[in-house]
């Protein structure tokens, strides 16, 4: 309920929204049950939506913008009915990530729960990559996105990068209306001179989160660095206790909850296998934390600026970076003032004029309805 009741899409007028919430409960208690049909799951509910919107028609709008596997049947009605159609892949297509994340469960045999047969997997892929052709312009948050769609065959000449933006860098507001700098001064940081190095990793613990390589980077560094995950945990048994014997794992948590993590933090550390832009990444920066992760997270964060992009698959290169910020105070100060810096060019609003100028070459959107 907290986790529900904190996504609420503030400055949208209510009688501009329409919600199916009975679809949407049907669809959470599908997926929550679902085991080796997830990818039906899926399809089921990209279908289902989308007969749906069209049942209730597109209410004037000049365009249409929908988001990767829930917009097929819009997309193509749209193009019939001379709307502008843009579509949004939020993530590197399933194709490719399905790939990325068969060569880790051959790495790391035991380490997910029983997995999916993929029965539908096919037809998921054909169905997102049909959304491709129909879509005029596509949106991608990182290069990594847009280069997974050209490793498909996609057209690449649709792809237009845009990265997101969050609200919580400063001088954005934080709790209770404060300016966050004005939050981080009532909360002092303790002193990092005689403790180990907070290194904090947040989203689902798996094998598309790269999981096994922080706990190969925590056994590393033993007193150099404690090391926490927030998220829910999708390892087996076996794997969670391998787990536990070298970190802290928090299960998951709210969205209004994750803030409490990154005052704890000293760096974030995401060495993802597959992504799209991935936004806890954003929020890290907005808190001054130096990011490590790989290129695959699809972050903003640059290389030797506001943190270190490291190689995929790479723990050696993992700890490697983390022991370097551990030592050299100095150059952790740095990156956490760059990373607040950085964090202040990727605002909603920000987002928002980037979405727009992305757009300024190719098509002028009028009023449009979100799918």
């Amino acid at each position: 309920v907290r986790r529900l009741l904190s996504r609420v899409p503030r400055g949208v007028p209510p009688a501009l929204i329409t919600a199916f919430n009975d679809f949407g409960r049907e669809y959470a208690r599908r997926r929550n049950i679902a085991t080796a049909e997830r990818f039906a799951v899926h399809l089921w509910a990209g279908t289902e939506f989308c007969r749906r919107i069209l049942k209730k028609g597109f209410g004037g709008a000049g365009a249409v913008f929908t988001f990767n596997s829930a917009g097929l049947e819009i997309l193509q009605r749209a193009r019939r009915e001379g709307l502008q159609t843009v579509m949004e892949q939020t993530i590197a297509p399933m194709r490719v990530e399905l790939e990325l994340l068969k060569e880790e469960q051959t790495r790391f045999a035991g380490w997910e729960k029983a997995s999916d047969r993929n029965n539908c997997a096919a037809e998921y892929c054909q169905r997102e990559e049909a959304e491709w052709q129909a879509a005029e312009v596509i949106l991608c948050g990182s290069e990594f996105v847009r280069e997974g769609i050209a490793q498909c065959g996609g057209p690449a000449e649709k792809c237009v990068a845009v990265p997101y933006g969050v609200d919580l860098p400063s001088p954005h507001r934080g709790e209770g209306g404060r300016r966050l700098d004005e939050v981080a001064a009532l909360n002092p940081q303790p002193s990092t001179l005689n403790r180990p190095l907070r290194v904090l990793t947040v989203g689902a613990v798996g094998l598309r989160k790269g999981s096994p390589y922080v706990l190969e980077a925590a056994k590393q560094l033993k007193d150099k660095a404690v090391f926490r995950m927030v998220g829910s945990i999708g390892v087996t048994d076996q794997a969670e206790t391998q787990l536990r014997e070298h970190l802290e794992l928090t299960g998951p948590a709210p969205r209004s909850d994750i803030a409490q993590h990154f005052k704890w933090a000293d760096v974030l550390l995401l060495p993802s296998i597959c992504e799209g832009s991935a936004t806890v990444t954003y929020e890290a920066l907005g808190y001054g934390l130096p990011v490590v992760c790989t290129p695959n997270a699809g972050s903003v964060a640059r290389d030797g600026v506001e943190g270190f992009i490291v190689p995929v698959r790479d723990a050696t290169a993992i700890a490697g970076r983390i022991e370097q910020l551990a030592q050299d105070l100095e150059l952790r100060a740095q990156m956490a003032a760059n990373a607040k810096a950085r964090a202040a060019e990727f605002t909603v609003e920000a987002y928002g004029r980037r979405l727009l100028a992305a757009f300024s070459g190719a098509m002028p959107l009028q009023a449009s309805i979100s799918a």
